[in-house]
């Protein structure tokens, strides 16, 4: 298997900027792949939204970011014009990396939600690699069941790879969190809740469970449904429950790693849970519901689970994981749950890819 550098294109997601403060798992999970790869020494280019980070090396992908009045979810609820643009936007850059001519990478990481990029990866002479980052969606859902076979596939857990079992077969290569930038904090009286503060992420659920466990909690993240915030969040907000907004990755590392507990509550099925890995990666112990990929990440020596949907039993779930070891619940981070091991995994994707076309 090679070991040499190569030119990778990364394909982001194109409706929320990789750029922190991040919106979300999906933007956080291409930045610090973009740069760990970088870091190896591999050459990296990433197709994204406008107002990306510019220490990457960013082709902007000619659409323009959702709004921040918009819901935040990544699939289906966007503005018809955001739809027309992204098709356009994924079009334009599948016909310009099929060009004529010696190809520009070795291989192509698709990171975006889009169905163009798998529908359209028989026409570039390159592998592409499509990382599924959600349970199935409609269109994309489509365009596998139409041929696949152009795309090879990973999936951020077992939990996904399942999911799309019927669909495609995939190579289960979990998310990654950055243990030097994620480092662990001392601990302290309060629960912290972070996320995209939106229906399926009910923080409200949050802060009842905190409330039933005698905590305090402080919220963090993008309000990204202004009218849930209002009828949920707001109501409940005072002087044990705080939200300090949308913090960048520094200051969001730094709450995480003065709180005693994390609490994350899914009320639909998480895909990996990147928020529960930052904060094991804190030494924070974490208390959720057991939905999704958050078994996979959520180990009995550095947290507990409860039921979906049951506030007490998180309640109880909280007690017991904010007595955890803070030191064996960050051992776990750097040995299960680290970036390095993240694009490790991508590496040995992408070298057998390329090997295998070498070959033919």
């Amino acid at each position: 298997m090679r070991s040499e550098p190569l030119r990778i294109c990364l394909v982001a997601n194109s409706r929320f900027p990789i750029a922190e403060p991040f919106v979300g798992g999906l933007e956080s999970m291409t930045w610090h792949l973009a740069r760990e790869l970088v870091r190896r020494g591999h050459e990296v280019a990433v197709f994204a939204a406008p107002h990306s980070d510019p220490a990457l090396d960013v082709i902007e992908l000619s659409v323009h970011p959702v709004p921040s009045t918009h819901d935040g979810r990544h699939d289906l609820d966007a503005p018809p014009g955001v739809h027309v643009a992204e098709h356009h936007a994924y079009l334009s850059l599948m016909l310009d990396l099929a060009r004529p001519g010696p190809p520009r990478f070795d291989v192509v990481h698709n990171n975006s939600l889009h169905h163009l990029p798998v529908a359209m990866a028989g026409i570039l002479a390159v592998p592409l690699v499509t990382t599924l980052h959600t349970p199935p969606i409609p269109a994309l859902a489509s365009a596998i069941a139409r041929g696949a076979g152009a795309s090879t596939f990973t999936a951020v857990s077992e939990f996904i790879a399942r999911s799309w079992s019927h669909l495609v077969d995939s190579v289960c290569v979990p998310n990654g969190i950055d243990t030097d930038r994620w480092q662990a904090g001392p601990g302290g009286a309060n629960a912290v809740w972070s996320g995209r503060i939106v229906p399926e992420k009910a923080p409200h659920e949050a802060i009842d469970a905190a409330r039933r466990a005698g905590i305090p909690v402080v919220l963090a993240g993008p309000v990204l449904d202004r009218d849930y915030f209002e009828a949920e969040v707001v109501p409940r907000l005072g002087r044990e429950v705080t939200y300090a907004g949308h913090l960048d990755q520094g200051g969001l590392a730094d709450l995480v790693g003065r709180s005693a507990v994390a609490i994350v509550t899914p009320v639909w099925d998480e895909p990996y849970g990147l928020v529960a890995a930052e904060a094991i990666a804190c030494g924070t112990p974490v208390a959720a519901y057991a939905r999704g990929g958050l078994p996979e990440v959520i180990h009995p020596r550095c947290g507990r689970l409860a039921p979906p949907g049951d506030t007490r039993l998180l309640a109880a779930a909280i007690q017991e994981a904010r007595l955890l070891d803070r030191d064996v619940v960050r051992r776990h981070a750097v040995e299960e749950l680290s970036l390095q091991r993240m694009v490790r995994g991508y590496e040995e994707v992408y070298a057998r890819l390329v090997d295998r076309g070498i070959a033919a």
